[in-house]
């Protein structure tokens, strides 16, 4: 296989993750941060474009995943290369997004009802 498919499959997972969010907040109708938001990724967009970015994010995802190469859920090595950009972005998210939406960072020494 391709070194170039597991690349794909990494940054699929890591789209999938990031659509959370943002699909699920526009959703609720809450706004949240975005790239599009002043300043980038700090500042909190419109409920509609979270929606529209999400869903732009699980489009993108799906086409490295299914149509880059032939993804094979039953093939190990595949599966754990788009894992490994789930868990990553997802700890990334969980860090970055932390800071404004109350999460604990390992230095916060707050604690949250």
């Amino acid at each position: 296989m391709n070194w170039t498919h597991y690349v794909s499959y990494f940054f699929a997972g890591a789209l999938f993750t990031n659509a959370i969010p943002h699909f699920v907040s526009g959703v609720m109708g809450r706004p949240f941060q975005s790239p599009f938001a002043k300043p980038p990724g700090q500042g909190f967009s419109s409920s509609t474009l979270n929606v529209l970015w999400g869903f732009f994010n699980l489009a993108i995802g799906y086409v490295l995943l299914c149509r880059v190469g032939n993804f094979d859920l039953r093939a190990t090595d595949q599966v754990l290369a788009a894992a490994a950009g789930v868990l990553l972005t997802g700890l990334m998210s969980a860090r970055m997004f932390g800071r404004f939406n109350g999460g604990n960072s390992p230095t916060d020494t707050r604690t949250i009802p």
